[in-house]
């Protein structure tokens, strides 16, 4: 892998859409650089610290949030003197997205009083009363037709059908849920799936016309859902819950095929290949060094710098995890599938169980098995599927990156002083990472090997 020099952020980094640019926030100024060179490209000063920024679809505006005035600003790449800020008011803006046509901006207000859809080309807005979240409540359908956003009033939630042509509402529909958590449109803009807040196990599967098509729910007592997720083919949904296992439906019954049980304990007859990560002293040998006498008595007293090298060693079952067990009288408890990823061709899902936040699952979706279990020093941060290939990239916080493909697991090291890795984002045709440090970030050339090497045991 090639790296290229740190550059200052503070705050959001994105690549656009199309892959050909980078956006990062420097204080109140956003800076546009080229992928390939990084060179600045577009320069765009704000009002205030930048909080948030997101590209539109076409890869030709950009807005930022900036959420302490409260206010939003646009920019455009193509007309550069072309500007467009967006203010509430008392209101506030609590959250902003841009819709699939990159015409229009969607923003929710503070206290969730009413969503706003702007119009960039005719100035016009269409207002949604009582938006159930700021972030979340909202899905577009792949073809970007429609728009589906939730709602509640009366103590009831309800999910209004738009369409993104002239934003009129086609439909409203109650849905049976106490706390309505989110809602996502399948991969081929058949169904949506809604699920319910943790404190009541419910996954809703409903037609675009309001019919429930079928209602799951695992257990009745305990916490609930706390991730789900489509699988790019939409064949399968996944959904991980408190109790510590991924559960996943088909999309033909909607019944659950496959139960996945995260275990500290990992025992036979699991074949899954164990990756460890390790620490190996390096060893220099300075036999063959000529030093100069003042130069040996004046070291003599000084210990030795050790240097290290980060790898992986293969481990057997029977394997005992590293476990936190969550306080129980502290709410929210860091426990339950909340990292949940498919590769992009639906083989595999990868998932993190918060109470073994040093664990990364790999799960075979063809032969319904653990693939991998990846074993790391530090907490994972982020970990993110190649979206061109099946080549899972993740990070801890370290100043390494670990990869893994089916054909087995490597370490590598970011050479840059004192860089942690803290986040990590691909690019859309998969030759490019960028990576995050607490005020810096840079971009990693990641090439496919020509040969995979089968060794499980790779090294920096």
């Amino acid at each position: 892998m090639e790296f290229t020099e740190a550059y200052k952020q503070s705050g959001p980094c994105c690549f656009s859409p199309n892959g050909r640019f980078v956006a990062v926030a420097v204080d109140y100024r956003l800076v546009i650089r080229d992928t390939m060179l990084l060179k600045v490209v577009q320069l765009f000063s704000c009002l205030d610290k930048i909080s948030y920024i997101e590209w539109a679809l076409d890869s030709e505006y950009i807005l930022c949030g900036l959420y302490k005035r409260p206010m939003i600003q646009a920019w455009s790449l193509v007309q550069p003197e072309w500007t467009c800020k967006i203010d509430e008011g008392p209101a506030g803006i609590a959250y902003a997205r841009w819709s699939p046509d990159s015409r229009h901006i969607l923003t929710t207000s503070d206290f969730q009083l009413r969503l706003t859809v702007w119009s960039l080309v005719n100035t016009a807005c269409v207002h949604v009363q009582w938006p159930k979240h700021a972030s979340k409540g909202v899905s577009f359908t792949q073809d970007g037709k429609f728009a589906a956003i939730c709602t509640r009033h009366d103590c009831k939630d309800y999910i209004n059908l738009l369409s993104c042509h002239n934003w009129e509402i086609m439909g409203v529909f109650a849905v049976d849920t106490l706390d309505l958590a989110d809602i996502q449109w399948s991969p081929d803009d058949s169904t949506i799936v809604i699920w319910d807040s943790s404190l009541e196990y419910k996954v809703l599967i409903y037609s675009p016309d309001g019919r429930c098509l079928f209602k799951y729910q695992a257990y009745e007592s305990g916490l609930g859902v706390k991730s789900v997720s489509w699988s790019p083919c939409g064949q399968f949904l996944a959904v991980g819950s408190y109790d510590q296992m991924l559960r996943v439906l088909s999309h033909l019954t909607w019944k659950t095929f496959a139960e996945f049980t995260h275990l500290s304990n990992v025992r036979a007859p699991c074949c899954a290949a164990i990756f460890k990560e390790v620490d190996e002293p390096l060893q220099i040998d300075m036999s063959e060094l000529s030093l100069s006498g003042d130069y040996m008595q004046g070291n003599s007293g000084d210990a030795p710098e050790v240097h290290y090298r980060v790898r992986y060693d293969v481990t057997e079952v029977p394997i005992t995890l590293p476990c936190q067990k969550p306080p129980a009288d502290k709410p929210n408890p860091k426990q339950g599938i909340g990292l949940m990823s498919w590769s992009n061709d639906s083989q595999y899902v990868c998932t993190r169980n918060d109470n073994m936040p040093t664990i990364l699952w790999i799960w075979d979706m063809r032969h319904l098995e653990l693939a991998a279990i990846l074993v790391q020093k530090d907490p994972i941060r982020a970990a993110v599927w190649d979206p061109t290939c099946t080549r899972l990239v993740l990070c801890t916080g370290s100043p390494h990156l670990y990869m893994w493909t089916p054909s087995g697991a490597y370490c590598v090291c970011v050479p840059l002083s004192q860089f942690n890795v803290t986040d990590l984002k691909w690019n859309s045709d998969g030759s490019c990472l960028l990576l995050k440090d607490k005020e810096s970030f840079c971009c990693a050339a990641a090439p496919l090997p020509l040969d995979e090497s089968t060794d499980y045991s790779s090294d920096d």
